[in-house]
């Protein structure tokens, strides 16, 4: 608690997080800035504890979205706080039994998780209908507390991990070899994403080792300040991917890269063994997977004559540009492709309102951001929205297809991937 009060300390409180945070900007309310939050927890260590329920309740409707950090003129490293404050929380009032079963029993044990996920996938088609076929969202048929009015993108009928337990092999004319983190949306959800991933390292001649039974990259625990279920992940990636030696770790998810290279060296930092050390080397490691393609390989781009089949937009996932720095990568990848258009859309860098779990916890407000970024996407005329994190994707289909809007959302690896098939 003392460590957060000497970080507390550094915030001004001079608003400038108001002009910039998506929550607030939907409800007004002062408790749903970061200066607001921050003043909540400044109480709360002052009052010890006197009413961590309802500080824990505000302290969560955040999006963690890291808007408010990359324009903070004092430098205060608000998600920080924000994640140990919740930390801190929950391990002070304890995880409600749910909670238990679903982070301590089923995330935390790659196994369990996969084959209780594998059940869903024979059974989600008695319970859902489909809505947008070239979406590919559908929508419960039955009244659900917890799904509601979604359009959501159901499971994958075979999860990439299925098609491609694991894979190791030698680094060819690029003389590089990464590790590929896969990432639970893109295993079960998006397989297509991981193979378009495959496809094009070994297009450029890059070794690939991807370890049998990944994890979650704990960002769904430690955003619920599970400490425990996190620190559980944690080691059981590090182990997996201490097996083999490569210069890279590569992922194609925004929130799985922000969380092993910002995230994981956090959390242990006042580590006096060896695990610090070893996240420390694997986050200096970690890459997204457009940066690594147009920073490290070079990437192939059209020789002949644009023939623009599809104008393309691109939304900025907030964990990669905004606390990661990568913007102009993904679109180097889709103005690779020579019959691809890319036309911007307004407020490109905007949060589309997904925030992981803060979806399932705040959908309304979830969706009146994420409206505003369906308005932005449909000005374009796009037939295709591209964006490097599976959560925005996730998003951006509930809206468009709710909206009626036709219009394909891909990952920008998948539209550099269809352009070398093409040569």
């Amino acid at each position: 608690m003392k460590e957060l009060e000497d970080q507390l300390s550094i915030c001004m409180r001079c608003g400038m997080c108001q002009a910039v945070c998506p929550v607030f900007a939907e409800t007004g309310r002062e408790s749903d800035v970061a200066r607001g939050k921050l003043a909540l927890l400044d109480g709360l260590a002052h009052e010890l504890f006197k009413d961590p329920k309802g500080t824990f309740k505000r302290l969560n409707r955040c999006l963690l979205c890291g808007s408010c950090a990359a324009n903070c003129p004092s430098g205060v490293n608000v998600l920080e706080i924000f994640i140990k404050a919740r930390v801190i929380l929950t391990g002070f009032m304890g995880l409600s039994p749910l909670q238990k079963i679903i982070f301590r029993k089923m995330l935390s044990s790659p196994q369990v998780f996969d084959r209780f996920m594998e059940w869903v996938i024979k059974f989600q088609s008695l319970f859902t209908r489909p809505d947008d076929k070239l979406l590919g969202t559908s929508h419960i048929r039955l009244v659900s507390p917890l799904i509601g009015n979604r359009h959501f993108t159901p499971l994958a009928p075979l999860p990439f991990h299925r098609t491609v337990p694991s894979l190791n092999t030698e680094s060819g004319s690029s003389g590089i070899k990464v590790g590929f983190f896969v990432g639970c949306l893109i295993d079960k959800i998006y397989p297509r994403i991981a193979q378009a991933v495959i496809d094009v390292l070994e297009y450029h001649g890059v070794g690939v080792f991807m370890p049998k039974s990944q994890a979650c990259c704990g960002m769904p625990a430690i955003s619920l300040g599970d400490a425990v279920t996190f620190d559980s992940l944690l080691r059981y990636n590090l182990e997996k991917f201490d097996a083999e030696k490569f210069d890279y770790i590569v992922t194609a998810c925004a929130t799985c890269t922000f969380a092993i290279k910002k995230i994981w060296p956090v959390m242990v930092r006042q580590d006096s063994s060896g695990l610090k050390r070893g996240v420390e080397r694997l986050a200096g490691k970690t890459m997204d997977i457009n940066r690594f393609l147009v920073s490290i390989v070079g990437i192939k781009k059209a020789t002949t004559k644009r023939d623009y089949k599809d104008i393309v937009t691109y939304h900025d996932p907030c964990h990669l540009s905004k606390s990661l720095g990568v913007s102009a990568e993904p679109r180097a990848l889709i103005q690779a492709n020579a019959g691809c258009c890319l036309i911007e859309m307004p407020d490109a860098d905007r949060c589309c309102g997904s925030g992981g779990s803060f979806n399932l916890r705040h959908y309304k407000i979830s969706t009146d951001i994420g409206r505003l970024k369906q308005n932005n996407i449909i000005t374009t005329k796009c037939s295709i929205v591209a964006t490097g994190c599976p959560a925005c994707m996730l998003q951006i289909s509930d809206m468009l297809s709710k909206s009626g809007y036709t219009a394909k959302v891909k990952h920008p690896v998948e539209i550099y991937d269809e352009y070398l098939k093409g040569l």
